[in-house]
C-alpha cells in the first residue's frame, strides 16, 4: 500500500510537491526514514527504488552493522546507516527545523545511543531493558526508565547509562522545541516535566520528549 506525499510526516527532509506517492515505510513514519528516502532523497546515491533495491540485493548497505533487506525499513534517531562500497557512515540526527537529517561520522559507527521505554522482570529474576529504536536486551545494567543507554552493535552489549537527571546533556525529539538540545537544570518527576536551558533560556519540556545524549 502507497502513501501519499502530502501524507508524509512533517519531519522527513522531503519536498511536498513531487511524485504522487511516496514509500510506505514498515514501522511508525513519524519516527524515523526509510532507506529508500536516506539513499535516494538524502544521499543521492540512487536515482530511483530500483537503484536502491539493486544496492540492497548487492548487499551493499548497512544498518546498525547487519545489511539492509529491504528499502521500506527504517532508521529511527541515532541510528547509522553504511555504505560499503564507500566506507560511509552516517547517523540519523534531527535539526533544529524539526526534521530528520544525516550527519557522516568517522568513528563511534558501531555505537548508538537509545532511550529506555521501560524494564520487564522475567523468570529467573532476568531483567528485560526496552528501547525507544524497538529492540530490548536482558541486562543487570543499572539503570531507569527515560535514561539513555549506549549500545554496541558488534556484541549487542550496553556499555553505558545516560542518566536523566539534573546537569545531564539532551535532546528534544518531538513537540514545539524539536530538534533543539539543551542542558537539564530542574526535573518535575511528579508533573512528568523538566525545564531545560536552551541557548541560554529557561525552556520545559514534558519528559517523554527528550532524551539524554553524551
Amino acid at each position: 500500500m502507497h502513501m501519499k506525499r502530502q501524507q508524509a510526516p512533517k519531519n522527513w527532509p522531503v519536498p511536498r510537491k513531487g511524485t504522487r506517492y511516496i514509500v510506505n515505510p514498515k514501522f511508525s513514519p513519524s519516527k524515523g526514514l526509510p532507506i529508500l528516502i536516506i539513499l535516494r532523497d538524502l544521499l543521492k546515491m540512487a536515482g530511483s527504488r530500483k537503484e536502491v533495491k539493486k544496492a540492497i540485493t548487492g548487499k551493499q548497505i548497512m544498518l546498525n552493522s547487519k545489511l539492509v533487506r529491504d528499502e521500506k525499513n527504517g532508521a529511527v534517531l541515532f541510528d547509522v546507516v553504511s555504505m560499503i562500497p564507500t566506507g560511509k557512515h552516517y547517523r540519523i540526527e534531527m535539526s533544529e527545523n524539526k526534521k530528520f537529517s544525516l550527519n557522516e561520522i568517522k568513528n563511534n559507527y558501531d555505537r548508538k545511543i537509545a532511550k529506555v521505554t521501560d524494564k520487564k522482570i522475567l523468570r529467573g529474576k532476568k531483567t528485560q531493558i526496552n528501547f525507544s529504536d524497538g529492540r530490548n536486551v536482558i541486562s543487570n545494567m543499572k539503570c531507569n526508565t527515560n535514561d539513555s543507554v549506549l549500545i554496541n552493535f558488534q556484541n549487542g552489549k550496553l556499555e553505558k547509562c545516560l542518566e536523566l537527571k539534573e546537569n545531564a546533556n539532551v535532546i528534544v525529539f518531538e513537540g514545539k522545541h524539536a530538534g533543539k538540545k539543551g542542558t537539564i537544570t530542574k526535573m518535575d518527576k511528579t508533573n512528568k516535566m523538566a525545564e531545560l536551558k536552551i541557548s541560554g533560556n529557561p525552556v520545559k519540556v514534558l519528559i517523554k520528549q527528550i532524551m539524554v545524549v553524551e
